[in-house]
């Protein structure tokens, strides 16, 4: 007996089937059909958007992502670093 693949959802498709039962005041079973997907995920999904896991990033305040880039390029420029160092290890070896 083959296994189906197990079927992976983006945060958007999630919220719009949240949205579907919530907005448009659809029944959680007629948007399973509506979808083919499984009631019980669309609980899951809720349960979730409840515990506030579903929803994707939040905006930030423009002091925590101007943080959140200085932490990215500091990260970048940390690699860049250490590549440099090893090349440097590397022909020095063979000058010596």
């Amino acid at each position: 007996m083959k296994r189906t693949p197990r079927r992976v959802f983006t945060q958007e498709f999630k919220a719009e089937a949240l949205k579907l039962m919530h907005k448009d005041g659809l029944k959680q079973s007629e948007v399973a059909k509506k979808l083919a997907i499984s009631a019980k995920s669309l609980r899951a999904w809720e349960a979730d958007e409840k515990a506030g896991k579903l929803g994707g990033a939040k905006p930030l305040h423009p002091d925590q992502q101007r943080i959140r880039e200085l932490e990215r390029a500091l990260k970048i420029a940390q690699m860049e670093v250490d590549i440099l160092k090893k090349a440097t290890a590397y022909f020095a070896r063979g000058i010596v």
